[in-house]
């Protein structure tokens, strides 16, 4: 049996809403553990190499994320880890390009980034986990004020 949490992940297993192909390959880009699960997550070398198009090759993407002029952030933080996982809602800037974009669904349930602008790059959206009702009222949100990332 095996020991402790599974390191390697093979594309015919990942999540659909991933887009990987089948025959690119045996293996992808398993994400670390972090502030999103699995199978709501992208890690960052899939984005910037299949979604945003930045790279060809995992190489590439070590050798973006790494340089220290570039600095590509998720929701105002440098990140240098190419397995980092990038959730719904999060913001991805990338400062070379001055380019800001938000991981969101799209109508099929796949990540899709979507190229925002750099006013709306400070702003963090939350997902609404769980509603009450109070006293028989109509149901009432029990979640935070939206914050800025500054």
């Amino acid at each position: 049996m095996a020991r402790g949490p599974k390191k390697h992940l093979k594309k015919i297993n990942t999540p659909r809403g991933w887009l990987l192909s089948k025959m690119g390959g045996i293996y992808a880009t398993r994400p670390n553990q972090g502030p999103h699960k699995l199978r709501e997550c992208l890690p960052l070398s899939i984005v910037l190499r299949n979604h945003l198009h930045y790279a060809i090759t995992g190489r590439e993407v070590t050798l973006i994320l790494q340089d220290k002029e570039n600095g590509v952030k998720i929701d105002n933080k440098i990140r240098r880890d190419h397995k980092f996982p990038v959730g719904i809602m999060d913001v991805i800037s990338i400062a070379k390009t001055n380019e800001h974009f938000r991981l969101l669904y799209d109508i099929k349930g796949r990540f899709k980034p979507i190229k925002i602008k750099d006013t709306e790059a400070k702003i963090k959206l939350l997902k609404v986990s769980t509603t009450s009702r109070v006293d028989s009222n109509p149901s009432k949100l029990k979640t935070p004020k939206p914050k800025s990332n500054s």
